[in-house]
């Protein structure tokens, strides 16, 4: 199969990994980019992937929470240049848009666009309007929206939004201290970017291809693979652990005190108020994850090279 430089480059993208070594991996996966990036992982080439952790659009990322009506929204509306987000009418539609969410509960961007906002108008046609003031493509492109309390935290004035859903007890969401507890887990999420809230959260087919990949790794290195299996199966134990510590919301080192973990910190949060809080679900958006730019003089040196 012909693997293209759009397609190498692609792949070097989501994995920081060398282009030839991204070429000879989609060579051997048939151009499949998840098998390609399994075999770039075995081979200690790649880490655990986060494929979209180049930004790629601009625009602004937005969150927000309604501590009255107990609803969260965390939104991302894409433009073509960073200026538009400095844009205070730009700002002003992706506020009102979320305050559409919250209100009327679309069940998706498409069913936003039909919702009407305050002046009487859809969120369609306030965008249509936007884009005619702007002169530039916008685009809501997801939002997520929880009810019941939350923590909305939004950084580097809209790069980065993160949703947190809580269960609470005794009214200890209403304390100040609460407010300030529900702000630190946010950035955590925002820092650490966890990939689940905790151990239960994680899939089984997650933890089964984690082991699997592991289990390459010490194959292909001289100093594990004539290893016993028990031996290399209790080094798994370990491995997997740390999986868990690194990617597990709860299991993280707290990063405002690194000598407890979220779950500590939590617990003693709850203990202090009086209460009990479980972290049920986060959403963390960052600003493009996903999309790409144009990027017409690396495209043509990965081209220069896979030619």
């Amino acid at each position: 199969m012909a693997i293209s430089a759009k397609d190498v480059m692609e792949l070097r993208k989501q994995t920081d990994c060398g282009m030839m070594e991204c070429k000879k991996a989609l060579t051997e996966a048939d151009g499949n980019f998840e098998k390609a990036i399994e075999i770039l992982r075995e081979r200690g080439l790649a880490t655990a992937a986060k494929k979209a952790s180049r930004t790629a659009a601009e625009g602004m990322v937005y969150a927000d929470y309604c501590p009255k009506c107990k609803v969260g929204v965390v939104i991302e509306v894409n433009a073509e240049t960073d200026f538009v987000a400095k844009n205070d009418k730009f700002v002003a539609f992706v506020k009102e848009a979320t305050q559409v969410i919250m209100k009327q509960n679309p069940a998706d961007v498409e069913a936003l666009m039909a919702c009407k906002t305050e002046n009487g108008e859809t969120v369609d046609e306030a965008l249509k309007n936007l884009i005619l003031v702007i002169k530039e493509n916008i685009k809501v492109r997801r939002f997520v929206r929880y009810e019941g309390v939350c923590s909305a935290y939004v950084h580097g004035g809209g790069t980065h939004g993160i949703l947190v859903n809580f269960e609470t007890t005794n009214g200890i969401e209403a304390k100040d201290e609460f407010v300030t507890y529900g702000k630190d887990i946010a950035m955590q999420v925002a820092a650490a970017n966890p990939g689940y809230v905790d151990e239960a959260s994680v899939p089984a087919e997650v933890v089964a291809k984690e082991k699997e990949i592991m289990l390459a790794q010490m194959a292909g290195d001289p100093k594990t693979a004539n290893k016993p299996e028990a031996v290399k199966q209790k080094m798994i134990e370990g491995k997997i652990k740390k999986f868990f510590k690194e990617n597990c919301l709860v299991d993280q080192e707290f990063v405002k005190d690194g000598d407890l973990t979220v779950a500590q910190y939590t617990a003693k949060v709850a203990k202090d108020l009086g209460g009990d809080i479980k972290i049920v679900k986060f959403t963390r958006f960052q600003k493009g994850e996903g999309l790409e730019k144009r990027a017409d003089d690396f495209a043509a040196e990965v081209a220069s090279m896979v030619k």
